[in-house]
């Protein structure tokens, strides 16, 4: 799937909509990790390094949302397409 940098920036605020319609909180944080979901407190949180670049923050919360389980909420078909696309990549 080939993207502009513009549509990236779109996609991870589609993305960030659809963690929180799930119940998880997104935050970015500096520090030497990837990023991925956790549980923190009984709380879900997705971090993701800040210093990552558009492709590879869209890639980790693709692979969060599909953890968490994007199957019983509605999603327009590019966006669930770009979730279970990115989500296999890892």
């Amino acid at each position: 799937m080939k993207l502009k940098e513009k549509e990236f920036e779109e996609i991870i605020q589609d993305l960030r909509s659809v963690a929180s319609q799930l119940g998880a909180s997104v935050r970015f944080e500096k520090g030497d990790f990837k990023g991925g979901y956790c549980l923190l407190k009984e709380s879900k949180v997705i971090v993701i390094n800040k210093n990552a670049n558009l492709q590879r923050k869209a890639m980790i919360l693709s692979v969060a949302l599909k953890e968490l389980g994007v199957d019983e909420i509605y999603l327009n078909p590019k966006l669930r397409e770009l979730i279970e696309e990115m989500g296999d990549l890892k």
